[in-house]
């Protein structure tokens, strides 16, 4: 099957560096990193194709991004069973991936024709101020394994519908994927038929190749999906040249329960949240706080339901938790689980699963953790199926600690008492780019920005204006009287 699905893409596999399966730890192909000098000659090629591409208009860049979303819908199988083949998603989770690149690409389209820009009252007769958007430059994307092709899409179909070039590292861990959309991308332009070359381009390698996007003043936007300690290392390189950094980094998102909520939507969304992608979304959900009215009724129908959920190969239809990504992410579970014991926690769960059948894939029985306290352990983020679970009797006291600690990305509540509600998603509620009420914090639609606060990095992506993020502002003035007033009333006689 993976033979079929790489031959349909047209990825041959050549080079040195294998691309391996979690699933089984099998090779799926071989592929070639990126040299210094291929970097910068596919910087060079990008910044022409943006001087072509920026005087398009952008209804016509729309067209391309149409045309390319009418080729993931007619492949959308294909590259779903290759997202599971290469980062270990779920059947759903896969397909799903891919439909997320095809709504990003439609909200594109719209986008296309609604460019705004705005009209200022000027202080001076005769004259008008306005504000446009224009085309900021190449944009370097460099994505994360665990969303192998829809972070990408969120940031090149905008970029490419407001005027820009795209340059995209995707992780060493899948880069078959990257090579798979990229081939999609490219049968759009020729539909297209009048896209400059090399509009769209992947660069393979490990970190050096992201220094030098960081590095390259050529490109105005870095994009960047990763780790709190990637973001902390790569934004003042990309600062010290004065660039611009769009970051999405860390999340140790968390869901209050209180008495009022409805515990069987609670527990569908918790075991959603915090088994999906086997633990290793962004927004999985981490730490739960549940009021002490409802811990004994919910906390033990959570552990019952973890008992019987199926863990296998992805491929199946019937798996709802499939392999972590690889060994690695296994120890990253365990030095966890080992830390929260020693601080008092009661674990159920955790540990490798069906190492006799897949020797070499990293399977684990997902974890919950009942705490006494939100201890270091609890405030640091580990990209596992590890749920901490908290007692609390205080909705404040439960909103303060929902709010202690380094990240902010997303975050939720379950309540039916209106006051509960409003005041989580109030000023001084949720600290969180993303709040949500009676839905979990996983499985954001394009429609909203995406993002979070302090270590998430507070960059936007996706829907809402983050367009705005691919562009550079412009405010101009246009006299069109035959006198010459100063602003602010100055007289300057010559």
């Amino acid at each position: 099957m993976t033979n079929d699905i790489l031959a349909h893409f047209g990825i041959k596999s050549s080079g040195d560096v294998i691309a391996r399966s979690p699933i089984d730890g099998a090779e799926l192909a071989r592929v070639s990193y990126d040299s210094a000098a291929s970097v910068e000659k596919k910087i060079a090629a990008s910044a022409e194709a943006f001087k072509a591409w920026r005087d398009v208009p952008a209804p016509r860049r729309g067209e391309l991004v149409r045309l390319f979303g009418e080729e993931l819908r007619a492949n959308k199988e294909q590259l779903g069973k290759l997202v599971t083949l290469e980062a270990g998603k779920i059947v759903q989770e896969g397909l799903g991936e891919v439909q997320e690149m095809i709504d990003i690409c439609d909200f594109a389209v719209g986008l296309s024709r609604q460019l705004y820009g705005l009209t200022i009252a000027s202080e001076r007769p005769g004259h008008r101020m306005m504000e446009t958007w224009h085309p900021a430059g190449p944009v370097a994307v460099i994505s994360a394994f665990n969303f192998p092709v829809a972070v990408w899409a969120w940031n090149a179909a905008l970029a490419i519908v407001c005027g820009d070039s795209v340059i995209w590292k995707p992780s060493e861990k899948t880069p078959l994927t990257a090579l798979a959309t990229q081939a999609l991308f490219a049968r759009a332009v020729k539909k297209f038929g009048s896209a400059p070359a090399n509009l769209s381009q992947v660069v393979l390698g490990l970190r050096d190749v992201g220094e030098l996007l960081a590095k390259d003043a050529r490109i105005p936007v870095v994009s960047a999906t990763g780790s709190t300690r990637m973001g902390r290392e790569l934004a003042p390189v990309v600062a010290a040249r004065f660039g611009k950094s769009i970051l999405e980094l860390g999340g140790n998102n968390a869901m209050i329960v209180a008495p009022s909520a409805k515990l069987d939507l609670a527990q569908r969304a918790i075991t959603f949240a915090a088994v999906g992608t086997a633990g290793q979304r962004c927004t999985t959900l981490r730490r739960l706080f549940v009021h002490e009215s409802v811990y004994d009724k919910l906390v033990p129908a959570l552990k019952k339901i973890y008992a019987g959920l199926p863990i296998g190969n992805p491929l199946d239809a019937k798996t709802l938790v499939g392999p972590l990504i690889d060994e690695a992410a296994f120890e990253g579970m365990e030095r966890a689980l080992a830390s929260a014991r020693d601080e008092g926690g009661k674990i159920a769960g955790g540990g490798r699963a069906l190492e006799d059948k897949f020797a070499n894939g990293y399977y684990v029985h997902p974890a919950i953790v009942e705490m006494p306290e939100q201890s270091k352990t609890v405030c640091h983020e580990t990209f596992a199926p590890i749920l901490y679970v908290m007692k609390y009797s205080n909705f404040e006291d439960a909103l303060a600690k929902h709010n202690a600690v380094p990240q902010g990305l997303s975050s939720c509540v379950f309540t039916a008492d209106m006051q509960e509600a409003e005041r989580f998603i109030a000023a001084s509620g949720s600290d969180c780019g993303i709040a949500n009420v009676n839905i979990g914090p996983s499985g954001a639609e394009i429609g909203g920005a995406f993002g979070g606060e302090k270590e998430t990095g507070g960059g936007r992506e996706s829907g809402s204006d983050a367009w705005k993020a691919y562009m550079r502002r412009q405010t101009a003035t246009i006299n069109y009287s035959d006198a010459l007033p100063l602003a602010q009333g100055i007289e300057f006689a010559v």
